[in-house]
């Protein structure tokens, strides 16, 4: 059960940060992207909606597994499917932008254009690890947690 909490825990570290964007928090946007200061800077409500969409998304998908795990919640085959799916995406996805934007910040990649150094590193460092651990906590929970077959 522990690595369904671990899970839990950083997926709601995601969510978090969505929900304080979505309540008009500035501080860390820079480190996702230019296109994030830029719309926070003129704030609009399809803007709010969508940060809340994503945070109700991260939330459910950080706290769905563990309750389908611990019997809360019905349905734990199908959840676990779609986990596995989740979790797959969530790494590969977070394992991706951090290897890609460290490319980016050593030199090994070149992009064209200017070069958002403070988004490269907030991905690099601290978000695409962050998916990325989130994913392998949910895969080794579920790997943990497989019932053994006859």
């Amino acid at each position: 059960m522990g690595w369904f909490w671990v899970a839990a825990v950083l997926g709601t570290v995601h969510g978090g940060w969505s929900v304080y964007w979505a309540l008009g928090g500035t501080w860390m946007l820079a480190s996702v992207g230019q296109w994030a200061v830029d719309a926070a800077a003129e704030p609009s409500a399809q803007v709010t909606l969508g940060l809340w969409a994503v945070a109700a998304i991260k939330l459910i998908a950080a706290w769905v597994p563990l309750l389908a795990q611990r019997g809360v919640l019905p349905g734990l085959g199908p959840r676990r499917f779609l986990t596995w799916a989740g979790g797959a995406a969530l790494m590969v996805y977070g394992l991706l932008n951090a290897v890609v934007s460290g490319a980016v910040l050593a030199g090994w990649v070149i992009p064209q254009g200017a070069v958002n150094i403070e988004a490269q590193q907030g991905h690099a460092y601290l978000w695409g690890p962050l998916f990325a651990l989130w994913g392998l906590a949910l895969l080794i929970g579920l790997w943990r947690s497989r019932r053994a077959r006859t």
